[in-house]
């Protein structure tokens, strides 16, 4: 099974293919906003694959679209909801996604900024 690292956590789980980085986040226990529900319509849950960014599904308009509203993106930018993985990949929760998450879970915020610390 492929392998999904959260770098800035250290944190790592194998998901099946075919799962999104967002699931592969809640597996785990990483810190990625989803204020949407993962269902493409805000920015919420956008990461950087800073490795095996082409064991990653094609981007479809839609995730393009909503990354145009996102802050600070990248060519290795993606939606974790709408990334499908296909192999091992490492992910770096962008600023944006891990304050939505703090904000949607203030009662785990001091573990997940712990989480960012280490």
């Amino acid at each position: 099974m492929p392998k999904v690292r959260f770098v800035k956590e250290n944190l790592e789980v194998e998901v099946p293919q075919g799962t999104s980085i967002l699931e592969a986040a809640k597996k785990i226990g990483a810190p990625e906003g989803d204020r949407c529900g993962g269902v493409c319509a805000c920015s919420t849950c956008h990461v950087y694959v800073v490795k095996g960014f082409d064991a990653t599904s094609e981007m479809e308009d839609e995730e393009f679209d909503i990354l145009d509203k996102a802050f600070d993106v990248r060519p290795s930018s993606r939606l974790g909801c709408q990334a499908k993985i296909q192999g091992d990949v490492a992910v770096e929760i962008s600023d944006e996604s891990f304050q939505a998450f703090l904000d949607e879970h203030p009662d785990e915020k001091a573990a997940a900024k712990k989480l960012r610390e280490r």
